[in-house]
């Protein structure tokens, strides 16, 4: 049983990580509801950032579905986990991203700014392992009723949708937790005090997971 549950728990786990990370949105949408003076604005922004990472990730783990048809099962987890291993160095390297939006911007604009900004920081490529080792270690299933309901299935659609939309959740409710808290509690003056840059941290993470996703 509790390999079953795993797979699950790591994507709502990973999820809360992201929605940690100023970079994946909650530090733009409390800009844009300081702008706009309203604490509405920030949980309105927060809608299509999330739609937007639930694309990014969507494509990710729809491009390792698509291998998966047509790449040897033992060479997969390699090849996924060397590109992320590779990824997060070169985010070491080059620690850049999308920055070409401003602050007077529609839902679409911010779902288009979230999709680019996770597909950077490379978000859906860190839940790689998790599909991989789902998909390798299903959960045991007896009677003729039974369904994949514990476990990760890319051969089917409605597992893949479920584990998004855990992974998404996650994100956009620790995400909002942290935006209404920095937005009520601190404000303004932590925005032109402070920064987080956690590119390097993304970066470690990134190749952590490439190497666990390789040993285990």
């Amino acid at each position: 049983m509790t390999s079953s549950i795993w797979p699950w728990i790591t994507l709502a786990a990973l999820g809360a990580y992201h929605g940690l990370s100023p970079g994946m949105g909650w530090l733009f949408a409390v800009a844009l509801g300081l702008q706009e003076k309203s604490g509405k604005a920030v949980l309105r922004a927060l809608l299509p950032i999330a739609i937007g990472h639930a694309a990014s990730v969507g494509l990710a783990v729809g491009l390792l579905a698509a291998g998966k048809a047509s790449i040897p099962t033992g060479i997969l987890p390699w090849i996924t986990g060397g590109v992320l291993v590779a990824f997060g160095i070169f985010k070491l390297v080059r620690p850049r991203h999308p920055r070409w939006v401003g602050m007077r911007v529609s839902a679409r604009d911010l779902v288009v700014w979230s999709f680019l900004m996770a597909t950077a920081h490379g978000a859906g490529l860190m839940l790689l392992p998790v599909f991989v080792l789902g998909e390798d270690n299903p959960a045991p299933c007896h009677g003729p009723s039974c369904h994949d309901a514990a476990g990760i299935s890319l051969s089917s659609p409605g597992g893949y949708l479920a584990a998004i939309s855990l992974h998404t959740l996650a994100m956009l409710a620790v995400s909002a937790i942290v935006a209404l808290v920095v937005y009520y509690k601190v404000g303004l003056a932590m925005l032109r005090r402070a920064w987080f840059d956690l590119d390097r941290v993304w970066a470690g993470a990134l190749i952590l997971a490439g190497v666990l996703g390789l040993v285990l």
